[in-house]
């Protein structure tokens, strides 16, 4: 059965592809998940000069609601700009800030095919003989974002930038006003851990990154050698300190039930060791613990707001979902990284 949107969307594809003729859309289909934007999959196929041609692509459009909010011109514009270099991601294609065309405003990327994200089958057994060079790569990438000047890259135009000695507190004051919005009721473990970040500041950054915000394993595109062919989600991409996306990953949420293991892939030492040769920086203990200590409060933030989302009406399954499963395992995260589990 032929999904609503599907002429919708192939009428606005055949507005930005002039040169086209009989352009069409087929095999559109929602992909689960999605904490920011509604995400499809679907094929276009369409006639020019050099015969039929077809491609698949990949639709994400803003929900009505949403478990985190982000600016979609800022998730393109990180994209774009990676695009080509040691960071693989998808190409960007086409970016609509109005709601004419498919309700809400979208963009329009390419789709890497025959790929693994899902953490659960990269750790079913299959996978084993590769998590070490999957891990190389996890963390040589994340260094690559590190070292990149965002100034070059132009993303100083869309992004704000803060001093360096601001990162920090720029992040918390965002996240704790997301839980004093969102929090429904006391949360004595989040808040203890707010007070200690802000009785024991982190340094000024090394320098202004991009911070891909959501860098984790489960985001990002592998195949069965190890190799990693596209980093995916980038909607709270930021100006910062490349220590907070190196922390993200250290939150003991993302390590899968695979005790000691950043990512559910290797020691974090060694993830450090890593990214220390891949970016140039150092990645200070004292300054780390905070920013993974940080990292868990903001993980916080993103669940306790999805389960405002849901009190507040919205019915997707990935706005209960994170609260369900996260909000505890969060805080027992934090009293393990405060030392105090």
């Amino acid at each position: 059965m032929t999904h609503p949107l599907e002429p919708r969307l192939a009428a606005y594809i055949a507005g930005r592809m002039p040169q086209a003729r009989d352009v069409a859309v087929e095999g559109l289909e929602r992909i689960s998940g999605g904490a920011s934007r509604e995400t499809y999959r679907f094929r276009a196929r369409w006639t020019d000069d050099d015969g039929v041609r077809e491609r698949r692509l990949i639709l994400r459009r803003d929900p009505p609601a949403s478990l985190i909010d982000t600016e979609r011109r800022i998730e393109f514009a990180a994209y774009r700009a990676f695009a080509g270099s040691a960071v693989p991601a998808p190409e960007m294609l086409w970016l609509e800030e109005g709601s004419g065309a498919l309700d809400h405003p979208f963009f329009i990327a390419e789709e890497l095919v025959g790929f693994q994200a899902s953490p659960q089958v990269l750790f079913a057994g299959p996978y084993d003989g590769v998590l070490g060079r999957l891990a190389e790569r996890k963390w040589s990438i994340l260094g690559d974002i590190a070292r990149a000047d965002p100034a070059v890259l132009g993303l100083t135009q869309v992004m704000p930038a803060p001093a360096l000695n601001a990162c920090g507190w720029r992040e918390l004051d965002h996240w704790e006003a997301i839980l004093d919005r969102d929090e429904a009721e006391p949360m004595p473990i989040t808040r203890a851990a707010i007070r200690w970040l802000r009785a024991n500041p982190p340094p000024p950054a090394q320098k202004l990154s991009v911070v891909h915000g959501d860098y984790r394993t489960g985001n990002f595109l592998f195949d069965e050698a190890g190799e990693i062919h596209g980093v995916l989600d980038w909607e709270m991409a930021h100006l910062g300190d490349p220590l907070e996306d190196l922390a993200w990953g250290f939150n003991p949420v993302w390590s899968f039930g695979r005790q000691g293991l950043a990512g559910g892939l290797i020691p974090q030492a060694q993830a450090v060791e890593m990214w220390e040769r891949a970016s140039g920086l150092t990645a200070e203990p004292a300054a780390l613990a905070w920013w993974v200590l940080f990292n868990c409060v903001k993980g916080q933030g993103i669940w306790v707001g999805s389960a405002g989302a849901w009190r507040g009406g919205a019915r997707e399954p990935i706005m209960a979902y994170p609260a369900w499963w996260l909000m505890n395992a969060q805080e027992r995260a934090m009293l393990k990284v405060m030392d105090r589990l």
